[in-house]
């Protein structure tokens, strides 16, 4: 006895097709994201930085945001979320250690250090504009190395350094 799939060959290609592509779609709309009321000065040097921004970070594909405008960036599915102006995050201070990489120092508060399933919070904190990167637990601890690497040349061509993290 041979059991035989209900439908024409070429019907369930299509039916699958569509499945897949209905699957993938998911990761393919847009992404809402913060965006921080920036002076006229911090906007020009944010659209320049994000206009830099690589088109695939931490291996992962960018995407479209829902709000067009937005001084941000994300990747993936779960998104990696980078956003360009702003304040300093509360726990950082002058003495604050920080992560460095290919010249670019990162905070990176100590609790997202620790569990590395948590989303860790990135900030350049040295530059102005302020630039922070949400990275989800799905990507460490590789994908924290990779965005902060990836980033440091568009950091350092477009930011200002204010200040060297410790």
């Amino acid at each position: 006895m041979s059991l035989r799939r209900p439908g024409p060959r070429r019907v369930r290609g299509v039916a699958l097709s569509g499945l897949l592509l209905a699957l993938a779609g998911c990761a393919d709309e847009p992404v809402s994201i913060p965006s921080a009321d920036v002076g006229p000065a911090a906007r020009v040097t944010c659209e320049q930085f994000l206009a830099d921004l690589p088109s695939q970070l931490a291996g992962q594909r960018k995407r479209a945001l829902a709000r067009n405008g937005a001084l941000g960036a994300a990747w993936g599915d779960p998104a990696i979320v980078l956003t360009c102006g702003g304040e300093l995050p509360d726990d950082f201070d002058r003495f604050a250690q920080c992560v460095e990489a290919n010249g670019v120092g990162w905070f990176v508060p100590e609790d997202a250090e620790a569990d590395q399933s948590s989303t860790a919070a990135l900030t350049a904190a040295g530059y102005r504009p302020v630039v922070r990167v949400s990275v989800p637990g799905d990507y460490r601890p590789e994908g924290v190395a990779s965005v902060m690497a990836q980033l440091a040349d568009p950091v350092r061509d477009h930011l200002k350094l204010v200040d060297r993290c410790e």
